[in-house]
């Protein structure tokens, strides 16, 4: 299904899914990556998981800035406005009589990690993080209090998101004695396939499972 949101009174896309049987279920806000959503794997991976239990959102947050592919100069101007759209798209999630609002997840890859790592950490609503090959800015990562749950994926041989940026997360969560999952994957670029996308899938779903279903 697809509806609109406003987000700073520009409207935004958001595709979702829902399972086909009766009852309340969590939220998980998907983002997509720097490419948009040029192809249909991400709409895939949501009707996966709602298959599975959970209520999954789309937004298409790059329609509140007019983005079609985001540049680094892009990424700098336009994150904050991304962000709002973030949490304008889970207040809209939260509305629908489906969705359970006391539990709610994210799930981002690449460039929508970035944005997922960093509203997590500003928002205590959201109760469990997957980082698919993405990092979090400096400046949140400073100001870092407490985030809920993260599940770290990451290549090993990514030559975009270098595994450093999975390195560094760890690292702060360690310092901050903060609970998180971490698997690295030997030879994996930027995004995943095969085998390794099969376990990436896998681990997210029991993950997502540990802490929004219990």
């Amino acid at each position: 299904m697809r509806s609109t949101f406003q987000s700073d009174s520009n409207p935004v896309s958001i595709d979702y899914f829902l399972p086909s049987r009766e009852g309340a279920f969590p939220i998980v806000i998907a983002l997509h990556g720097s490419g948009g959503l040029s192809h249909s794997g991400h709409l895939d991976f949501a009707q996966w998981l709602a298959d599975r239990g959970f209520c999954l959102f789309v937004p298409h947050y790059f329609e509140s800035t007019g983005t079609v592919w985001a540049s680094e100069a892009t990424i700098w101007r336009e994150f904050p406005a991304w962000l709002r759209v973030v949490s304008d798209a889970i207040d809209f999630a939260s509305q629908i009589p489906a969705a359970d609002a006391s539990r709610i997840g994210i799930v981002g890859f690449s460039l929508g990690a970035y944005l997922a790592l960093s509203i997590a950490s500003q928002e205590a609503r959201i109760s469990a993080v997957v980082d698919f090959f993405g990092g979090m800015p400096e400046h949140f990562a400073e100001r870092l209090e407490h985030i809920a749950p993260v599940l770290i994926l990451h290549g090993e041989a990514d030559p975009v998101v270098p595994v450093e940026e999975a390195h560094k997360i760890a690292r702060l969560l360690d310092a901050r004695s903060l609970p998180y999952e971490k698997k690295l994957y030997p030879g994996a670029g930027h995004g995943f396939s095969g085998f390794d996308m099969l376990d990436a899938g896998q681990r997210t779903y029991s993950f997502l499972t540990k802490h929004l279903h219990g």
